[in-house]
């Protein structure tokens, strides 16, 4: 897939404000500091499209993006940052549960992971939630840049491992880095196969 246009539309938050479209969206979450903003923008070639910051927790609101006037990019708030309120992160928490259980064109979630961390607890948490929900979802490790390769294997291998245990079968995985633009063509050529089956 080739990038023509990716285009801020609305931020939001309330699931209910969000564009009306019948567009597939692909949403993209993670714990904070994952490298989220980086990440899309590495991935629509804009390299200001998201607003990234050395603060995490930077994103509050629900964020959509038009890609080719074909699909949506909806950037969701992170999650497990400690240093924001508690009662932030509940209504953080409500408003993103209600975006996954209430939007209909939701087509996957892209569930971004620190490559650098074995299994956060946190992480573990939201995968058990999306497969309550039944909302497909892929995992997303990123910052492969930021180790060396056998460490990556090393906690990629723990954590299908991990899955494992409770899951019989793990969703797709995609290895990034948005400094070398690793994965970007994989991510890609994935949401333009599932645009291609929505259209069947």
């Amino acid at each position: 897939m080739i990038i023509k246009d990716a285009i801020f539309i609305a931020s939001n938050t309330a699931v209910d404000k969000c564009p009306e479209t019948d567009l597939p969206e692909y949403a993209f979450i993670g714990r904070s500091n994952v490298g989220k903003s980086s990440l899309i923008n590495m991935i629509t070639g804009k390299s200001k499209l998201a607003k990234t910051s050395s603060f995490p927790g930077k994103t509050q609101l629900i964020n959509h993006f038009k890609i080719n006037d074909e699909w949506y990019l909806v950037d969701l708030p992170g999650y497990g940052w400690a240093k924001v309120s508690k009662e932030s992160r509940e209504k953080w928490g409500k408003m993103i549960k209600a975006y996954l259980q209430k939007r209909q064109n939701l087509a996957c979630v892209f569930l971004l992971i620190d490559s650098r961390h074995e299994p956060q607890k946190s992480d573990l948490e939201f995968i058990t939630v999306l497969g309550n929900l039944g909302i497909p979802f892929v995992l997303v490790f990123t910052k492969a840049d930021k180790q060396s390769v056998n460490k990556t294997q090393e906690n990629l291998a723990f954590y299908k491992k991990k899955l494992l245990e409770s899951w019989e079968e793990l969703p797709p995985i995609f290895l990034t880095s948005s400094s070398e633009k690793k994965g970007r063509d994989e991510i890609l050529d994935f949401i333009e196969s599932v645009n291609a089956d929505l259209k069947k």
